[in-house]
């Protein structure tokens, strides 16, 4: 029988080199490890951006055109205010001849809202302060546009009454494209004079927002959750809308696009309601003030100043808004002068005016 070999001790110095080889092999592994994590997460983040730039509403090539500093669209309006507007605009013939009869009796199209009380805020504490508390609201009876106003009825408008033209058309007319697009670039005054010329008048808050939600005390028009097939909100198309593109957004009521598409401009100032726990510095209308430093100028820097003025309320959320935005209960607001391209509305009639009325049903423009 062969007998067996006796094993060799290792010296120190062995047993050193091996322990240093070991542990080299270890961070080896370690840091190899975190190298292609590091790249696999960058791959992840280089393939969403890919995804993002993929779904953009324009061409990124001209990204510089689209993206304004904040505030940039207040001193473009009053640029556009101050200087001399466009006197070539639609005709009376031209802006009559947009659309046929029956189509411009669809856009005339109100939805009576009942009289009753409705259930105005919330007591979620996850939303903004401004929301709440929830509180109780009894209205009379009043109808209300099925749609926002679209750019070829402010066409019909700015023709007949010689109304400046929104600033985003060009050489006074709208893009085709966008005929039964909300028209935006508008301004509460704006808003204000439109309603006024058609023997409307502007929604309060509160008949915004029942209008929207019900009596139920639902979250978005549709019921409690968010669903963003059945809007357009946060860039998920790009741009706004044809009205009553999401049918299946409407509210109880059925009216259509109170969830994103545009903020909608509302007859109230933005004031808190009564209990609530909301900062007084939010309903402190801020001043913007451009700055003395010749390079905060160029670069259309300024600071922001209390003031004795009002913000006026805004509602709905818009096609850029968070989609949380959408509330039918959350209150955004803004300077009655400032315009945007994301600002639309809507107007009301008492219930003691004339109205066009529609079945809930009939929402197509053939």
């Amino acid at each position: 029988m062969k007998a067996k070999r006796p094993s060799k001790s290792l010296s120190k110095d062995e047993i050193a080199v091996r322990k240093r080889y070991i542990g080299a092999t270890f961070v080896t592994c370690i840091v190899a490890a975190l190298v292609g994590g590091t790249i696999h997460v960058v791959q992840l983040g280089s393939n969403r951006m890919q995804e993002l730039r993929d779904q953009a509403g324009y061409d990124l090539s001209k990204e510089n055109e689209k993206i304004r500093a904040a505030g940039e669209d207040l001193f473009r309006n009053v640029f556009h205010e101050r200087g001399v507007t466009h006197t070539i605009t639609y005709t009376i013939e031209e802006a009559d001849g947009l659309l046929p009869v029956k189509q411009w009796k669809h856009l005339e199209n109100m939805v009576e809202i009942p009289a009753g009380e409705f259930t105005m805020g919330t007591d979620n504490l996850k939303t903004d302060a401004q929301n709440r508390p929830s509180h109780k609201v009894f209205l009379n009876s009043y109808s209300i546009d099925r749609h926002p106003v679209t750019n070829a009825q402010y066409a019909r408008f700015v023709a007949f009454t010689g109304h400046r033209v929104p600033l985003n058309w060009s050489e006074g007319k709208f893009n085709p494209e966008k005929l039964l697009h909300p028209v935006t670039m508008i301004s509460w005054f704006d808003a204000k004079d439109y309603c006024e010329w058609t023997g409307k008048r502007m929604p309060s808050e509160a008949e915004w927002e029942k209008a929207a939600r019900g009596s139920d005390e639902r979250r978005w028009p549709w019921g409690d959750v968010m669903d963003t097939n059945l809007l357009n909100t946060y860039y998920n198309v790009g741009s706004t809308t044809q009205v009553g593109s999401y049918e299946g957004g409407a509210s109880p009521y059925g009216v259509l696009d109170m969830a994103g598409n545009v903020l909608e401009w509302v007859d109230d100032d933005f004031e808190p309601y009564k209990k609530s726990s909301a900062p007084e510095s939010i309903f402190i209308a801020k001043k913007q003030v451009v700055s003395d430093d010749p390079k905060d100028r160029d670069m259309k820097v300024a600071n922001f100043v209390d003031t004795d003025k009002k913000y006026k309320v805004m509602r709905g959320g818009s096609w850029k808004g968070d989609p949380f935005s959408t509330s039918s209960y959350h209150r955004n607001y803004s300077w009655p002068n400032l315009t945007s391209d994301f600002y639309g509305f809507r107007c009301v009639k008492d219930a003691d005016v004339q109205n066009t009325k529609v079945s809930k049903n009939e929402t197509s423009f053939n």
